[in-house]
């Protein structure tokens, strides 16, 4: 096999491959959440509980003020080690230590809900299901795992909102062979309860997740916007050139 050929087969096994090392637990859809209310307090769950391991060094905190956020509001409520309201969002573990406690550098969150879109489903997606199926497994390092990536070696940071859960499976026959029986996925069994009911969880995550939505691209909306009006513009010139062309091609008739 020609290299053009073996870089077209391997091209097109990286979606599967992906798949196969994150599991195949079905992704929800995410909850649109565009309101500057849930990205404020989705950046302030961010802050609280993703940025304590994880980086977002793509992004400011003055940035924030695109939420509708004062400086002083940042500097109260979002900064708490005397970082400057121009800083980038930083994480102060060091990558020797993350590796030693966790076996691996947490990754940078900054384009996060981009990188992690497939066939499977957008990164909004992939996010919302993942960090609402943690459950307690006392054979992994954290304590926790996950449905989403198996093995995961991310704790559960969100564990006092959602509670304590455990993983419900069920044996079932092998499709592929009626002989051997699987384990099916049967929903969580919840051990204690947490601060938040399941709909507060699950509407937290979705604010989160929309943040991190927002930070992989800030200028979506403005490019949104901005592309309505270049429509609008190109269309409005095509209708003039149709029209010239018309009376061009009259006159050489």
């Amino acid at each position: 096999m020609n290299f053009p050929k073996k870089l077209i087969a391997i091209l097109a096994l990286l979606p599967g491959l992906a798949l196969a090392s994150e599991g195949t637990h079905p992704l929800d859809k995410a909850p649109a959440r565009p309101a500057l209310a849930s990205l404020q307090n989705g950046a302030k769950l961010f802050v609280n509980h993703c940025l304590n391991c994880h980086s977002a060094s793509s992004m400011r905190y003055n940035r924030l003020k695109d939420l509708g956020l004062t400086e002083e509001q940042i500097k109260e409520n979002l900064l708490f080690t005397g970082e400057k309201v121009g800083a980038l969002m930083t994480t102060a573990l060091r990558p020797a230590d993350a590796k030693e406690w966790f076996g691996v550098v947490p990754p940078d969150l900054s384009v996060i809900a981009r990188a992690k879109a497939s066939s499977a489903g957008s990164g909004p997606d992939y996010l919302y299901t993942y960090l609402r199926t943690f459950y307690k497994d006392d054979t992994r390092p954290t304590g926790w795992n996950n449905m989403v990536v198996a093995n995961v070696a991310m704790p559960h940071v969100m564990w006092q909102q959602q509670g304590v859960r455990t993983v419900k499976m069920d044996e079932v026959k092998d499709p592929h062979d009626a002989s051997k029986t699987v384990h099916k996925f049967a929903g969580f069994t919840q051990v204690t309860p947490g601060t938040m009911t399941p709909l507060q969880f699950d509407e937290a995550t979705a604010d989160l997740v929309a943040y991190l939505e927002w930070m992989a691209e800030p200028a979506a909306a403005t490019r949104k916007s901005l592309g309505v009006w270049v429509l609008f513009l190109m269309s409005i010139f095509a209708l003039f050139a149709w029209r010239l062309s018309a009376s061009f091609w009259k006159e050489v008739k």
